[in-house]
């Protein structure tokens, strides 16, 4: 079968605290949810009604197999989430400090076994065949998934949808310059690039957001999504078609997961072939109504929920 999504990179176990304001040594209770950017991704355009895959590694551990149940809960595909012996599946832990304040530790040593996709296991047939593929920016920090990710968007040769989410995460990478050769090098075979002002600025060089919409067009792809925070977003297609869309109105409880509701959206909105104003609306609406909620994966909202608070003009 074609999918409407596959996604590829990062997964693991979200360890949040129960308690909103509390430093994390004094945090006595946390909630366990699925996790990881892409995975999170997959997960909203699941939600969303849509036919989603994962390409991704876990432990061979029983967060491992938490991983793979909690998939299938969301309705995503697992059958390419496989175990890598040795390595324990991650965890990450944050700090919930409303409105804006979320510091994040991410326990990935020795290594995240999401860095082990390896090239030659790769399904690339149903690579080609996915009406939207996603990758991330992490994919590309270590080997053998830097090549794998390559691999998987040169095989695809920008056939359908491929989206790059810029994801940059600066703990996976010795500094910015090392990146961003291989952020020139995914963004050639991209239709699509989707980040905030940090991400496009270590992708161009530029953080203003016109100019790095710009400076993303001319490293091939059709299509620049820049999220610039509380001024909203900005899309700029090759074609000349323009959004500008401010955020909705929320009160935050955490800001974690917004940007990965925003991408399953946005997904959904390019698979809907609806406008770019429109797609962005609801991307816009995703990612505050999960910022509104505490956890990310089981946040992701449903079609009914993103188009009333669409309509509302605010989560309520």
């Amino acid at each position: 079968m074609a999918y409407d999504l596959i996604t590829m990179g990062r997964i693991g176990v979200d360890l949040y605290p129960l308690q909103t304001g509390v430093p994390l040594p004094q945090v006595t209770s946390f909630g366990k949810f699925l996790g990881g950017s892409a995975t999170n991704v997959a997960v909203a355009a699941a939600r969303l009604g849509r036919e989603v895959a994962v390409i991704t590694r876990t432990g061979d551990d029983p967060f491992g197999t938490y991983l793979h149940e909690a998939l299938r809960g969301f309705g995503v595909d697992d059958r390419w989430v496989t175990a890598v012996p040795g390595l324990p599946t991650p965890v990450t832990f944050c700090e919930v400090f409303p409105p804006d304040d979320f510091p994040l530790y991410f326990y990935r040593q020795p290594k995240a076994p999401d860095l082990e996709i390896d090239a030659h296991d790769l399904d690339l047939d149903a690579v080609r065949d996915t009406r939207v593929f996603w990758v991330t920016g992490t994919g590309l920090s270590e080997e053998p998934s830097r090549t794998a990710t390559l691999a998987a968007l040169a095989h695809r040769a920008r056939s359908g949808t491929t989206v790059f989410d810029l994801d940059w995460r600066p703990m996976f990478w010795r500094d910015p310059e090392s990146a961003r050769p291989f952020y020139a090098e995914a963004l050639r075979h991209t239709t699509v690039a989707v980040g905030n002002l940090d991400e496009v600025e270590v992708a161009t060089g530029a953080r203003e957001p016109h100019a790095a919409a710009r400076a993303l067009l001319d490293a091939g792809v059709e299509l620049a999504v820049v999220k610039q925070g509380p001024k909203g977003v900005l899309a700029v297609s090759r074609t000349g078609e323009s959004a500008e869309v401010p955020p909705l109105p929320v009160t935050v409880l955490n800001g974690l997961g917004a940007g990965d509701a925003f991408g399953g959206s946005l997904c959904h909105g390019l698979l809907a072939g609806w406008d770019l104003e429109k797609t962005m609306r609801h991307a816009n609406a995703a990612g505050a109504i999960v910022a509104s909620r505490l956890e990310c994966s089981s946040a992701m909202p449903t079609a009914g929920e993103i188009e009333a608070a669409v309509a509302a003009g605010a989560v309520l």
